[in-house]
């Protein structure tokens, strides 16, 4: 008998498929363990995992067993299913995706496959809640079989157009399918175009629509802390540890979408939710993995992506050369990415992450260069380009490694097998 670990990592996990048909089969064979717990829903383009591990981080200190469900992972597969922190164990793994497979009826994706397992499992461990992120899109994302508490839809931005459209109009409608009939949608999303797709969405579905800047407000102060005012009292003094202003956004968000859960069992003062944000964790995102030099990881993997990161390189580091270690898969609009970071770097690894998907570092080099004098250099090998940035950096620069997760696990895992490389 084939091991149900194999068998999952089998299916083709470059084969995406949009629709709800199959999992909706499936998980009817399997009981609907999806139906035994609420679920919270969180979907947009950029900071979709963040936002989810500060709801279930301030969820878990309110005193409820959590179930975590994110993707893509960095360096164990099992990073995406978790209950109250705790990764789900091999055993636990193997079994719920044997016991998938064994209701498997017709075709069925990678994604898909490890969404049901991730259901079952939460509802074996009986959680009270799970937290769940969207892989791609949201109208027909295999998550979007839950009815939410709250649909948080974080931010939209042109990503993943081959499959969710060409405009923000269409890839806002996409994203704002996981918005339910009578629920409630959070957003931080502050084009026009985007607004009027998400109000006729909720006008349409008698959902309420809440927006960051308009009934979701916050105050961020000299020493990095934060004030928050939005469906109930205020909270001052806040302190949101993953880096850069976009996270005090996200962190908004979460606390917006914990605020609309009350009065459905999930009651949580002001004192739990700074506790809650306060004690997240959230690994690849303007992640240091070590000092002297200083070597971060951002998962950032499109433009939107990158201009946060560009942001927080200028305001949140100090640095006196930035080396630069860039690669990215081939659907993404990596001209858009380069053109925004590289004038920030004093020298450019580009190199490739070790996935079909990526880009070949030939054919980023000349985009490259349009937009820098200094250095560059292809190395294909994502390790050999990290000992050659270390090579050449003094001890009061900064090397940065982004452009995609595929790229910032494969660097994360070298510093787990070696810490010093």
């Amino acid at each position: 008998m084939q091991d149900p670990l194999e068998y999952l990592y089998g299916l083709n996990s470059l084969n995406i498929r949009l629709g709800l048909g199959p999992v909706s089969r499936l998980l009817d064979r399997l009981n609907n363990p999806h139906e035994t717990y609420g679920t919270v829903l969180i979907g947009g383009t950029n900071g979709k995992g963040s936002i989810a591990a500060m709801v279930a981080s301030i969820l878990e200190k309110g005193g409820f067993r959590v179930g975590l469900y994110t993707s893509p992972h960095l360096t164990d597969i099992r990073e995406r299913i978790r209950v109250n922190g705790r990764m789900i164990t091999r055993e636990e793994m193997a079994s719920c995706v044997e016991d998938v497979r064994k209701e498997v009826r017709e075709d069925i994706t990678y994604f898909e496959c490890l969404t049901a397992a991730a259901f079952l499992h939460f509802c074996r461990v009986r959680i009270h809640v799970a937290v769940l992120e969207v892989g791609m899109g949201g109208r027909l994302d295999a998550t979007n079989v839950v009815k939410p508490y709250v649909s948080v839809v974080s931010n939209i931005s042109l990503d993943h157009r081959t499959y969710l459209g060409n405009s923000l109009e269409a890839i806002a409608r996409e994203k704002g399918g996981i918005v339910k009939k009578r629920g409630v949608c959070i957003t931080a999303a502050k084009q026009k175009r985007v607004i009027n797709v998400l109000e006729d969405i909720c006008l349409q579905r008698g959902a309420t629509l809440l927006r960051l800047g308009r009934d979701m407000k916050i105050e961020i102060k000299r020493n990095g802390t934060f004030s928050y005012r939005g469906l109930g009292e205020g909270y001052r003094d806040l302190i949101c540890p993953l880096m850069g202003r976009h996270q005090i956004e996200n962190a908004a968000l979460a606390i917006g979408a914990i605020e609309s859960m009350r009065g459905k069992g999930f009651d949580i003062d002001g004192g739990t939710i700074a506790r809650g944000l306060r004690n997240t964790r959230w690994e690849g995102r303007l992640e240091i993995l070590q000092r002297d030099p200083t070597i971060i990881v951002d998962g950032a993997h499109n433009p939107a992506g990158i201009s946060a990161l560009c942001g927080a390189l200028k305001s949140e580091f100090e640095y006196k050369r930035l080396i630069l270690i860039f690669g990215v898969l081939n659907d993404k609009d990596y001209g858009s990415m380069l053109r925004r970071i590289v004038p920030l770097a004093d020298h450019l690894i580009i190199t490739r992450p070790q996935t079909d998907r990526a880009m070949p570092p030939g054919k980023i080099e000349p985009v490259a260069s349009r937009y820098t004098w200094q250095g560059i250099e292809v190395i294909e090998n994502s390790l050999d380009a990290l000992e050659r940035a270390i090579s050449l950096a003094g001890l009061n620069d900064l090397i940065c490694v982004t452009g995609s997760l595929y790229l910032v696990g494969e660097i994360k895992q070298a510093f787990i097998l070696t810490p010093v490389l």
